[in-house]
């Protein structure tokens, strides 16, 4: 597939004698070298195709068709099958390998349901997608590799208004081409919702820009060093400043326009709809199915003595139990959050804790809760934010339920042997072991049933433990 076309340089046009100029991917004077130098000639016929978004700088053309996509490609295909204009399949194959590429094959967030409907028509028209793929998946070259090397040794992170920004600075002494492609490979790596990647090379500092979160729009901090972009993509390229300069100015910039995270006073449903310990599982349940919620907190004078859901709640009654205080059945080992608590703290809270509802708790009284179902709608419309759970060394994904159990053995052992198990675990710590109760013991505390055989195991040297702790009784 050869295309032969008479291309010319910038500088061999006479730009006094243009009468017509088409923009396609941009409607930035900034962004189109010499051309910005006539686009206010009175006599000149204008004609813009863009995807980005509005910018303050756009210029107006006599033609216009903009449209948010992922692609330009996207915009032009459309009119082209508006119009009935036949393609051949060369030439839908060239415009599938830029709707490939700017829509990182369909991965980034800026990718729009139309961008799709453009990629059914372009394989409609016979676009090959081997060749789409041969050309778009591109292996690194020794000199990328080297690059992407120094980035990842000279990465660096700042936390802006709650949000972790991570900056790669990087020089070289000749131009590294595809320098995004390194880019998307530095994020994957380390699974980065927000990287500006500086390079220092041929006199001009580059930018490029990514970002998964909404309250970060690098479009806008691009646009500040004359550059421009998406909200999620953005790049500019930087004359007659050093990297460091850039820097000291992207630093600047990044508290002005990062948003800052949304914390738990922001998400918070207030008041919180509660119940009193000596109401009755009856009165509990009643409540819950007048207001259409399943999990109510337990306050008494304002504090908060636990949670009660209705499951439990339904559960007790199937046992003709409905007279029985709710203070009998709620879940007292309640995970609570501040209303200063960020929101990566409230997933960790109902998400791995798996806890239904989340009191929000200002100096000892609850000012309200936020609910899975809350955090949940988050979540849905912004799944950059979906938290990342440990991987264990075999590669399965785990998320382990921890639960204090203090006030349960509290309630269930008598005070000597309390301390006993508080004793072993002071020793143990000092010796860098772990120390189990095992056996029967920890059977019968979960069936409330009385035995005082405790049984111990000590992962380590269990001399080493046997005499340590017996010197620590004084034996």
């Amino acid at each position: 597939m050869v295309y032969m076309h008479n291309i010319v340089k910038i500088k061999d046009i006479d730009l006094k004698a243009v009468r017509r100029l088409i923009l396609v991917d941009t409607r930035q004077a900034s962004r189109i070298g010499n051309f910005a130098s006539i686009v206010h000639q009175p006599d000149l016929e204008l004609h813009i195709y863009d995807h980005h978004p509005p910018m303050p700088d756009d210029l107006s053309g006599s033609v216009e068709v903009t449209q948010i996509t992922g692609a330009t490609v996207t915009i032009l295909t459309k009119i082209l099958r508006d119009k009935k204009i036949p393609i051949t399949p060369e030439e839908a194959t060239i415009m599938a390998l830029g709707l490939y590429e700017d829509t990182g094959s369909f991965t980034f967030i800026s990718t729009t349901e139309d961008d799709y409907l453009a990629a059914a028509y372009l394989l409609s028209k016979g676009a090959n997608l081997n060749m789409v793929s041969d050309i778009i998946v591109r292996e690194m070259t020794p000199e990328q590799v080297s690059l992407l090397n120094d980035m990842i040794e000279g990465i660096t992170h700042r936390i802006v208004n709650g949000i972790d920004v991570a900056v790669a600075s990087v020089s070289c002494d000749s131009y590294v081409g595809d320098f995004s492609l390194l880019i998307h490979k530095l994020r994957d790596i380390h699974n980065l919702n927000v990287i500006f990647a500086l390079a220092s090379m041929e006199n001009r500092v580059y930018m490029i820009a990514r970002s998964r979160l909404p309250e970060v729009d690098v479009g806008k901090i691009a646009m500040a060093f004359g550059g421009g972009g998406h909200p999620s993509a953005a790049s500019a390229t930087i004359r007659g400043q050093t990297l460091i300069q850039v820097e000291e100015k992207l630093f600047s910039l990044l508290n002005q326009f990062i948003n800052p995270e949304r914390l738990a006073r922001d998400l918070v449903s207030a008041p919180a709809l509660h119940v009193e310990p000596t109401v009755t599982l009856k009165e509990a349940h009643d409540l819950l199915t007048r207001y259409n919620v399943n999990v109510v907190v337990v306050l008494e004078s304002d504090k908060l003595l636990g949670i009660i859901s209705r499951q439990v709640i339904e559960k007790a009654i199937h046992h003709k139990l409905e007279g029985v205080p709710v203070r009998e059945y709620m879940t007292i080992n309640v995970d609570t959050v501040s209303p200063d608590a960020t929101l990566s703290e409230i997933q960790e809270k109902i998400i791995a804790n798996k806890q239904r509802l989340l009191p929000v708790v200002d100096n000892g009284r609850v000012v309200g809760v936020i609910t899975r179902t809350d955090l949940l709608n988050i979540l849905v419309s912004e799944p950059a934010g979906i938290p990342e759970f440990t991987v264990d060394t075999n590669g399965w994904k785990t998320n382990v339920r921890e639960r204090r159990v203090g006030k349960f053995l509290r309630d269930r052992l008598p005070n000597e042997i309390i301390d006993l198990l508080i004793a072993v675990g002071n020793v143990a710590d000092s010796l860098g072991y772990n120390a189990y109760a095992v056996g029967g013991f920890v059977r019968d505390i979960f069936l409330y049933q009385k035995n005082l055989d405790t049984d111990v195991v000590i992962e380590g040297d269990g001399i080493a433990f046997a005499k340590a702790f017996a010197a620590s009784l004084g034996g």
